[in-house]
């Protein structure tokens, strides 16, 4: 099975935009995808970093039903949230052809202006090497979880 057949079956759906396996797991299965900033019928897509990992996935989807998002805002200064979100958008952005006209994606991290919207897409930046202290933060409340 290739890559798009992988994705579709992760996502439950054929992927919208052209993307890049990033991260892969042990086995060779992808974790996180890097998106095209458009999607393939030229909507823009805010959402950079894409996690599709069968257990990653699983994991933050508990993190965030038990109330992380909150937590996250919380525990992270919101500064530097900020400055992620900044980081995030430029990276993005500098993947838009410099002649290009149309709408463009906006916000930082999963398309959000400011504070955190998902862990997932956090996460997935954070995993792919991004400098993203909500994705650190995840990291760090996973550590912890599967230390009890």
């Amino acid at each position: 099975m290739d890559d798009a057949d992988v994705v579709a079956e992760l996502l439950g759906r054929v992927p919208q935009s052209e993307f890049e396996v990033v991260v892969r797991d042990a086995r060779g299965e992808p974790v996180v995808l890097r998106n095209a900033p458009f999607l393939r019928d030229g909507t823009p897509m805010p959402t950079r970093y894409w996690l599709a990992g069968r257990e990653a996935t699983l994991l933050v989807s508990r993190l965030e039903a038990e109330g992380g998002v909150r937590r996250a805002e919380a525990e992270v200064p919101a500064d530097d949230i900020a400055a992620a979100h900044a980081r995030y958008a430029a990276e993005r952005d500098a993947a838009i052809p410099a002649a290009h006209s149309g709408p463009r994606p906006s916000g930082g991290v999963a398309g959000t202006r400011e504070g955190v919207k998902c862990l997932h897409a956090h996460y997935a930046w954070f995993l792919a090497g991004g400098d993203d202290p909500v994705g650190r933060w995840v990291q760090a409340q996973l550590d912890g979880a599967a230390a009890q």
